[in-house]
């Protein structure tokens, strides 16, 4: 019978709870602030490494899961008695990670050839952030735990992410600025006349999709652009940081527009944070053909 275990990293952005509840392995990023480093979830909530961003001059950096960390996990996991294992990763055009994961999976069967048709690894590349690739990881320990196989689950979540699109827009460019991580942000020079990005997350890029003008008019043009582009009665989610209060007006607008609420809201944690800033908001969907 098979044994299957979901794996992915902590900008997935997936609660504890749910982690809990669904047995999901979730591997926290290295962040490093000054001369300390960090393990995301672990030695700081969400909230607490806001005031860490706050309070610091300089510029907080994280680094990739390394491919010795993934050897470690399917080695473990192995040992523990799973027949597949489906990891899910970041982006791979924004972190190593997800090549990390595929090369350690090649020497794991290197070192342990006998192992091939008793154990399987999936890696799965996210293509976006945060909850793109968290809510379908969610999905899959759902269906795993109902008993659908692990090739079921592997093609739904390679249908999700590939179909997925993140609309989200920073409250400031401070940080996009600063990281390079967000290049069209970064390059971004409405900022003085109050113009704001709304960036578009697919197909593993990252885009300014429109600008709007003024803070009250990042809301209506993400609902607006969701609304065109979602395909019809499906489930949607948010994203927000810091500030709860965009969170509950963005799912108002929403809940308003579509009908129906979001299923789930991902708070940032610090992989995106650290790139994109701590106050956010968006959606994320999945679009129509």
């Amino acid at each position: 019978m098979s044994k299957i275990k979901l794996v992915t990293d902590s900008a997935s952005d997936i609660d504890e709870k749910t982690e809990k509840e669904l047995d999901i392995m979730i591997v926290p990023f290295k962040v490093t602030i000054g001369d300390k480093s960090y393990l995301s979830r672990v030695d700081f909530t969400n909230e607490q490494f806001y005031k860490m961003m706050e309070e610091y001059d300089g510029m907080p950096t994280h680094s990739q899961i390394t491919a010795f960390e993934f050897t470690e996990i399917f080695e473990q996991l192995f040992a523990q008695g799973y027949s597949d294992v489906i990891n899910v990763s970041i982006n791979k055009e924004g972190s190593a990670t997800h090549s990390n994961a595929v090369m350690a999976a090649k020497q794991f069967f290197d070192e342990h050839p006998d192992r091939v048709k008793s154990f399987h690894i999936y890696n799965i590349d996210g293509i976006g952030y945060t909850g793109a690739y968290g809510y379908p990881v969610t999905q899959g320990a759902i269906k795993a735990a109902k008993g659908e196989s692990a090739k079921e689950i592997v093609e739904y979540i390679e249908d999700w992410v590939k179909n997925c699109t993140t609309f989200f827009a920073p409250y400031s460019l401070k940080y996009a600025k600063k990281s390079g991580r967000i290049p069209s942000a970064a390059a971004f020079a409405g900022e003085l006349m109050g113009l704001r990005p709304i960036m578009r997350i697919q197909d593993n890029k990252i885009v300014t999709n429109s600008k709007v003008r003024g803070d009250k008019s990042i809301i209506p043009e993400i609902v607006s652009l969701t609304a065109n582009e979602i395909i019809p009665h499906t489930p949607y989610s948010l994203v927000y940081g810091c500030d709860s209060s965009v969170r509950d007006e963005m799912a108002a607008a929403m809940t308003k527009k579509m009908g129906y609420p979001p299923v789930e809201m991902y708070q940032i944690g610090a992989a995106i944070a650290i790139n994109a800033g701590p106050k956010v908001v968006g959606t994320i969907f999945k679009r129509k053909g």
